[in-house]
C-alpha cells in the first residue's frame, strides 16, 4: 500500500539521516541568534502541525519560540531566616512546552493558542512551534472546525491550561487506566472512606 507525504514527513523527524541533523543543527545556531518569538510563514513540522489543527488559511498563524534551558532561582535571602530555610531552588509545575504557549499568549492577546509541538533543543535552548488562531477573521468565524473558538468560555485557554500541555503539566493526561485522578486524595477523606 503506497504512504502519504504525511507519513514521509513523519519519519524523516522520527529517524532523522546524518544529513537531517546537520542541517536541523544549522537552523538551530540562526534560530538562537534571532528573536525569541519569530512568526513563521509556514510550519517547519507540517505533518505535527496538520495533526493538532494547522490549516494553510488566513487567520491560522504559526510562531517559533526560542526558551532557555535550566533551573529557576529565587534571589538568596540575607537576613531573618533560620539557614535551612535560605532556599534559592524552585521546581517548575509547568513543562517549557506549556511556557512557549503563556509567551506567544502573553505577546499577542488577541489570538487564541492551539496547540504546540517541539522542534528541538540543544545544550542551551529549546526550540517549539505554537499554532495561534485569530478568531475574528472572517475564515475562521466560518469555518465549521473552529466554531468552539467563538465562545467566550475558550477564551486565554492557554493561560487557564487548558491546552494539550497545560492539562498533562496539571496531571490529567495520565494513560494508566487503573489509576485514577479523581476523586483526589483529600476529596476521597471527606466521603468518610
Amino acid at each position: 500500500m503506497a504512504k502519504g507525504l504525511y507519513h514521509y514527513i513523519k519519519q524523516a523527524w522520527k529517524k532523522p539521516t546524518s544529513q537531517h541533523n546537520e542541517e536541523l543543527r544549522k537552523n538551530m545556531v540562526a534560530w538562537r541568534e534571532g528573536p525569541r518569538i519569530i512568526k513563521l510563514e509556514k510550519p517547519s513540522r507540517l505533518d505535527r502541525a496538520r495533526v493538532l489543527g494547522y490549516k494553510a488559511k488566513k487567520g491560522i498563524l504559526v510562531f517559533r519560540v526560542t526558551l532557555e534551558r535550566g533551573g529557576r532561582q529565587k534571589i538568596r535571602p540575607t537576613t531573618k531566616r533560620r539557614s535551612k530555610r535560605f532556599n534559592t531552588k524552585l521546581i517548575l509545575k509547568s513543562s517549557y512546552q506549556l511556557v512557549a504557549e503563556q509567551r506567544v499568549q502573553k505577546s499577542h492577546p488577541n489570538l487564541e493558542i492551539l496547540n504546540s509541538y517541539k522542534l528541538g533543543k540543544d545544550g542551551q535552548f529549546y526550540f517549539f512551534e505554537v499554532i495561534a488562531v485569530d478568531k475574528n477573521q472572517a475564515e475562521i468565524k466560518s469555518d465549521p472546525q473552529f466554531k468552539w473558538l467563538q465562545s467566550s468560555s475558550n477564551r486565554f485557554r492557554v493561560l487557564r491550561g487548558l491546552t494539550s500541555s497545560g492539562t498533562k503539566s496539571r496531571g490529567f493526561m495520565n494513560r494508566s487506566p487503573n489509576l485514577k485522578i479523581r476523586p483526589s486524595a483529600r476529596a476521597w477523606g471527606r466521603k468518610g472512606r
